[in-house]
């Protein structure tokens, strides 16, 4: 797969079979569509190609929104890697480009610059201006500009539109295995070991303080959970590690903190990237009497998570 980072880096094709939309999580719903889109490109001897944007434009239209996303850029590109799409366009959003009437995205955009001899798109898609564009308008435009529009099922997009909020609403809620399974992968959450008050270390159970690398992402509901632990930057086989998500109330906390206790792991991770995949949630989070409280818990979670990771 290929990617781009603006539509100027993109050589139009001669027979490209096009779809866009953001695709966030890339999830069951969002493969079902680019697994039409890959045969359709196969049959007709074509090439496959998603044109997604960055960031995405309720960021940048409805900046109050403080939307939550799903995938940071880098997982998404990975995830679409795997779905077998040959070309990914990321293209810069803004309040300019988001003027765009919906016949130049069509012409100028679509024909001219991907080379568009098909299209999959849903029902209910819009695009250009004010969402001015529809499925409509582009059964007009085909015949026009010489490319054909194939609808994704009103059930396709149903199941993405139920998809991607069943996921947001299991993650902010803590059932990790019910977004897991829409997602059909581990829940990722990816940062930079940084200082923290070395409170676990006299608890005998040291953690990794995490700083997300990416502000916008979706951040799992405050709780304990099990989870893989992998290093992206070295060779270090992945670890299994409980991680606590919440405001450490026993501790009087003042702001949401990720930390994670890595199992039978001895080290400094000061500064390293860690990427954090959800299997289950332990707990939610709890207040203790005191340090005795915290540290029975803390061995109570272990040997949960141990079992629970013995049994997979």
């Amino acid at each position: 797969m290929k990617v781009y980072y603006s539509l100027s880096d993109f050589q139009p094709l001669t027979n490209a079979v096009v779809t866009t939309g953001t695709f966030d999580g890339v999830h069951i719903g969002h493969r079902k569509i680019l697994s039409q889109l890959n045969d359709l490109a196969q049959k007709h001897k074509g090439e496959s190609v998603l044109l997604t944007f960055f960031p995405h434009p309720r960021m940048v239209l409805q900046p109050d929104l403080e939307l939550k996303l799903l995938n940071s850029q880098k997982e998404k590109i990975e995830l679409l890697k795997s779905t077998g799409l040959n070309h990914l366009i990321i293209h810069p959003f803004s309040l300019d480009f988001s003027r765009t009437s919906s016949l130049d995205f069509v012409r100028s955009i679509l024909v001219n610059q991907i080379g568009a001899k098909k299209l999959v798109i849903g029902y209910d898609h819009h695009f250009g201006r004010n969402r001015e564009g529809s499925f409509e308008h582009l059964k007009e435009y085909g015949p026009v500009y010489g490319f054909d529009v194939e609808e994704i099922t009103a059930q396709d997009v149903e199941e993405v539109t139920v998809s991607s909020t069943k996921i947001r609403e299991a993650i902010s809620s803590g059932t990790i295995e019910v977004a897991n399974q829409y997602l059909q992968y581990k829940f990722p959450l990816f940062g930079q070991v940084v200082s923290g008050e070395r409170i676990g270390h006299t608890l005998g159970y040291p953690t990794a303080n995490i700083q997300l690398e990416d502000s916008y992402k979706i951040i799992p509901a405050n709780g304990v959970y099990a989870v893989s632990v992998e290093f992206p930057h070295n060779n270090n086989a992945p670890k299994w590690g409980i991680c606590n998500i919440g405001m450490r109330p026993t501790f009087g906390g003042k702001f949401q903190t990720i930390e994670v206790h890595l199992l039978d792991f001895n080290g400094n991770l000061y500064g390293q990237n860690l990427n954090l995949r959800f299997y289950k949630r332990l707990r939610e989070e709890m207040k203790f009497d005191g340090l005795e409280a915290l540290k029975l818990q803390l061995q109570k979670d272990e040997q949960e998570a141990r079992t629970y990771f013995s049994a997979l």
